[in-house]
């Protein structure tokens, strides 16, 4: 299972993935659950202590790491290795809490591939790494847009699930995004409502948004707000934030499993 988390900023993405996250681990699933937001606060969402916080360095600030796996000779120019070696770094690189090892990307410049950089090239093969060689449950966390994710591994992506909360710019940054993905080739999105306060709320969203695609809701929630100020997971809080997670994983679930049952049709 490969998710990829994206929405406005400030929607409740990274709430959704840290939820989404725990929810795994507790069944006992290998959990990597990957912050690609520069704001890069997913750690303290899953639950990670805050005086453990600096054991997440972005992956594209250790330039050291990136000439060594390069054989970059460092300053401008120069040749160095595109496919370094990368299988041990999701361990090495990684915090764990909860089942949950939690790896900070960095950002990467925009426009498709990004820089052609030792940093960058350690993190599109970390990318590929992950997202097709492992079978982790991997859960990203991603800025508004799909940067992190290139022609070589959006088809591992099994769904990219947009957060919105009832407003028109949340939906036209959702449409921005999806206009990203499908020029990546990525066909397979959903939606979640965040920061749903209503009846009205959610009809609004429903109106707006492909039923089939809808996979659920996150309420707008005083509990939510006092553990974001607190520094505390969402799932640490348990009750109906927790249900309503577990309620949008279920339809998730049935959404990738009838992806994955056409997929086999049309091959047969």
């Amino acid at each position: 299972m490969k998710l990829a988390i994206a929405g406005k900023g400030g929607v409740g993405k990274t709430t959704l993935a840290a939820l989404l996250a725990r929810a795994y681990a507790a069944e006992g699933r290998k959990v990597l659950a990957l912050d690609a937001d520069p704001d890069a606060n997913l750690a303290v969402a899953v639950g990670l202590p805050r005086d453990r916080l600096g054991e997440v360095r972005p992956v594209t600030s250790l330039k050291e790491l990136a000439i060594e796996r390069t054989g970059h000779g460092g300053g401008y120019g120069g040749f160095f290795k595109l496919n370094p070696t990368v299988d041990d770094l999701p361990e090495t690189l990684s915090a764990s809490h909860a089942g949950v090892k939690i790896l900070a990307l960095g950002s990467i410049e925009h426009g498709g591939a990004g820089c052609v950089c030792p940093e960058h090239a350690l993190l599109r093969a970390l990318m590929t790494h992950i997202l097709v060689r492992r079978d982790d449950v991997v859960i990203m966390d991603m800025e508004a847009g799909v940067e992190h994710l290139g022609r070589g591994t959006a088809d591992s992506v099994d769904l990219l699930i947009i957060v919105v909360e009832p407003g028109r710019r949340s939906l036209d940054t959702a449409a921005q995004i999806e206009r990203l993905a499908a020029d990546l080739g990525i066909r397979r999105i959903a939606y979640v409502g965040s920061k749903v306060a209503d009846a009205a709320e959610r009809a609004f969203l429903e109106d707006a948004l492909p039923a089939d695609r809808l996979l659920g809701f996150l309420g707008a929630s005083d509990a939510l707000r006092d553990a974001d100020r607190r520094g505390l997971s969402p799932f640490d809080l348990g009750g109906a934030v927790v249900d309503e997670a577990l309620a949008i994983k279920r339809r998730l679930e049935h959404q990738v499993s009838g992806a994955a049952g056409k997929a086999v049709d049309r091959c047969a």
